[in-house]
């Protein structure tokens, strides 16, 4: 099952949503998932109070993205206009060198014989691949929204977000995104974020990455609005 929304800019929009959500917790089944997101991130912002169920599913929504994401798939909403949203805070599957590690034995070694080059450097892949997996357990991770403001109104702001997107680093994934009105036709990219504690340093990240490198051409400001720990945890 697919649905479609259309222009929800409009009262005519947010009311198809509003009648939609009237007997559902989430756009599809009983938890969050990138359908949500999809719908979240093509609004403008909070809708009216009139509007009781898409207020009362934007709020819920808005705080599950501010602390502890949202990784459910989904069925493939659409809406008109909008590219779907990626699923944020959703930890990758584990390595597999790892997972190999732990389930690996001993007896495909020959103790008695000299160890090859190719065995050696499983061993030592194997050894750092544990102790990599060892260091993870210990870390913690923490959800973080920013706000990321353009010059003017003439500033592309999906060639800002794609540039924003393009800083990489272990420990940093990039989650649901969405443009939000300022005034005078200037909009600011807002934009969910989860980071390994001991691997990414905010600060670092927007001084270094996100303003000396984008502010000439495309950001004025980055701000944080949100900064929350989630858990301990083993995977990312």
């Amino acid at each position: 099952m697919v649905v479609t929304f259309n222009d929800l800019g409009s009262a005519a929009g947010l009311k198809k949503v509003d009648e939609y959500l009237l007997s559902r917790s989430y756009i599809f089944g009983y938890q969050a998932s990138k359908d949500d997101i999809t719908v979240y991130a093509a609004l403008s912002g909070a809708p009216s109070a009139s509007y009781v169920n898409v207020s009362r599913w934007y709020n819920h929504i808005d705080a599950l993205l501010r602390i502890s994401g949202v990784s459910g798939e989904g069925s493939g909403v659409t809406v008109e206009g909008f590219a779907p949203a990626e699923a944020v805070a959703t930890p990758p599957a584990a390595d597999s060198k790892v997972a190999a590690a732990e389930n690996d034995n001993d007896d495909d070694v020959d103790l008695f014989g000299e160890e090859t080059g190719e065995e050696k450097k499983v061993a030592e892949e194997r050894a750092a691949a544990i102790k990599a997996s060892a260091k993870k357990k210990e870390s913690g991770k923490s959800s973080v929204l920013l706000d990321i403001k353009s010059w003017d109104d003439e500033t592309d702001m999906k060639k800002l977000e794609k540039e924003v997107r393009a800083v990489q680093m272990e420990g940093l994934l990039w989650g649901a995104s969405k443009l939000v009105p300022i005034g005078y036709g200037i909009k600011k990219l807002q934009i969910m974020m989860t980071i390994v504690d001991d691997l990414v340093s905010v600060d670092t990240l927007i001084e270094e990455h996100l303003t000396v490198e984008l502010i000439n051409e495309y950001v004025q400001s980055c701000d944080i609005v949100a900064f929350n720990k989630i858990c301990k945890y083993s995977k990312f």
